[in-house]
């Protein structure tokens, strides 16, 4: 069984372990937690190519001793050129998966770190943004082992993604999927990363790094202009909190369903869930039927949260979450609609010396975004915009300028006895799942954070590589739970042992004596790394 890592010093976690390792070599070196999650996230961004990008979208929750947790809102809005005319005039009904024409929108990952630095500077920070990005440039010029899972994702999307501008130039060797433990680089991809250092993270937005990339959408049709690059600017959010009756926990803004994570775990907080235990299928149960009530709360009111209905932070005051509890039914399973889709993302932690902390998540959504690579930069464009609706009466209605629907989700906690804890994971309508999985049991069961990220866990709906809207468990479930969760009602699909589908989580605490605690998704290539 996997032990849980302790130290007193750093800590980062990753679904790569040479991500979490370029983390906490920026600590070492007397970094801060930012500092070295730009690190992670430059690195990641290699050495996990099919699951995230420079080319996507970021979200940020970062706290410091005694002072405010703040969020950085890291997504970009639709191009101005993508408009239903625009859409119709190519024949489509709805906005295609893949391709440049579900390239739409604006990559704002980088705008995230310009913003991320500038809280860093804040506190201190002074290592250079070439010491930061020198893992990533590394690996990307030279070379690194393909994973399993990068393996896996190319092999499953091939067909639909192989005919795409670059992709093959790319992501396939002498036109196959690369072999597993196979040397991979990304030669275009370190000059732009090098171009970040030498001209700036703003470059990518505005200069001649920008006017590269607008080319290259441009050539291969993507509706993203260089005004649109211009315009875009990442924002620091005042994020979501929840008062539990453990502490604070915080979540990101809309456009994200972080409201989703924290209703599900406000639900909870209302039910008797203790007296079973964390495998038992009367608190699978629970969780998923808590799941479907907050998932009603996304459906209804969750977009860019410039066009929203209702204020969020709403949705977390004792009335709202009450009512909701109140619908919950013991003895049945409730039916529900749809799920959202796929998620193709990383999520990381890092904690420092002085307790700062960082839940970090960064997005291409789907495996390899929208397939297009734009080859004199390297860069893989994210299809977060294929989430928008043609239909101009939906609640996710593509406008010029509007920001998508977004699954991510930053997870952070204050708890009462003084611990601070981040923790998250990718996968879609899974992330709010995972993250209730993980946050009751440890905080609530009192397992350590290693074995609440090992244990079997489940998924309600969708999440990257499939399409089904069933309850999925892993088949470490008893036989037990399997046939009483049926009996409740709920269509059970069985899962592997250690299945990729139920997400790649981590998780970092910090407790009041400065002991730092973490662990990592053996689902994943991931690892904790401290000092």
């Amino acid at each position: 069984m996997l032990q849980t890592v302790q130290s007193t010093r750093g800590m980062a976690v990753a679904p790569h372990s040479l991500a979490a390792q370029a983390a906490v070599s920026v600590l070492r070196e007397g970094g801060n937690a930012i500092e070295a999650m730009i690190a992670a996230a430059s690195t990641i961004a290699v050495v996990y190519p099919h699951m995230n990008g420079i080319g996507g979208d970021g979200f940020w929750t970062i706290c410091s001793p005694d002072a405010p947790v703040v969020a950085i809102e890291a997504c970009g809005p639709a191009a101005a050129q993508a408009s239903r005319d625009y859409y119709g005039i190519r024949g489509c009904t709805s906005i295609p998966m893949r391709g440049p024409d579900s390239a739409n929108t604006v990559a704002g990952t980088i705008g995230g770190w310009k913003e991320a630095l500038a809280i860093s500077e804040g506190w201190g920070g002074k290592i250079p943004l070439a010491r930061l990005l020198e893992d990533a440039i590394f690996y990307a010029e030279d070379g690194i082992a393909v994973t399993a899972s990068q393996r896996a994702s190319t092999v499953n999307k091939l067909a639909e993604l192989e005919s795409l501008p670059g992709f093959a130039e790319m992501f396939l060797a002498n036109g196959k999927p690369p072999a597993v433990g196979s040397r991979f680089r990304l030669p275009a991809l370190a000059r732009t990363l090098r171009a970040l250092v030498e001209d700036g993270l703003d470059s990518f937005y505005r200069g001649p790094l920008a006017q590269r990339i607008a080319a290259g959408l441009k050539a291969v049709g993507s509706p993203v202009g260089l005004d649109d690059l211009a315009g875009y600017r990442a924002r620091v959010r005042t994020p979501l909190v929840l008062q539990h009756s453990l502490g604070e926990l915080y979540n990101m803004t809309p456009p994200t369903q972080g409201l989703v994570s924290l209703i599900i775990l406000g639900i909870l907080d209302r039910l008797d869930f203790r007296r079973h235990g964390p495998e038992s299928a009367e608190y699978v149960h629970l969780v998923v039927e808590a799941t479907k009530q907050a998932f009603s709360v996304r459906d209804r009111y969750i977009t860019d949260p410039d066009h929203m209905e209702i204020d969020p932070q709403s949705c977390l005051e004792r009335p709202f979450l009450d009512d909701l509890a109140g619908k919950i039914r013991l003895d049945a399973a409730l039916p529900w609609g749809k799920g959202k889709g796929p998620g193709d993302t990383i999520w990381m932690g890092v904690i420092d010396e002085a307790g700062r902390a960082v839940s970090f998540i960064q997005s291409i959504y789907h495996e390899f975004g929208s397939g297009v690579l734009l080859p004199e930069t390297g860069i893989n464009w994210q299809n977060r915009g294929c989430s928008f609706s043609l239909d101009q009466v939906h609640l996710n209605a593509l406008r010029p300028g509007k920001k998508p629907f977004h699954t991510l989700n930053p997870a952070l906690a204050r708890l009462h006895d003084g611990r601070t804890m981040v923790y998250g994971t990718m996968g879609g309508d899974g992330q709010p799942q995972t993250q209730a999985a993980i946050f009751t049991r440890y905080a609530v069961f009192g397992q350590g954070i290693q074995q609440a990220i090992t244990a079997p866990r489940w998924l309600l709906g969708r999440t990257w590589g499939q399409e089904s809207d069933t309850l999925k468990l892993e088949s470490r479930f008893s036989p037990e739970t399997l046939e009483a969760l049926r009996a409740l009602g709920h269509e059970v699909e069985l899962l592997g042992a250690f299945d990729e589908l139920v997400g790649h989580a981590g998780g970092l605490v910090r407790h009041a004596s400065g002991v730092i605690e973490g662990g990592f998704d053996p689902r994943s290539d991931g690892g904790v790394a401290a000092y």
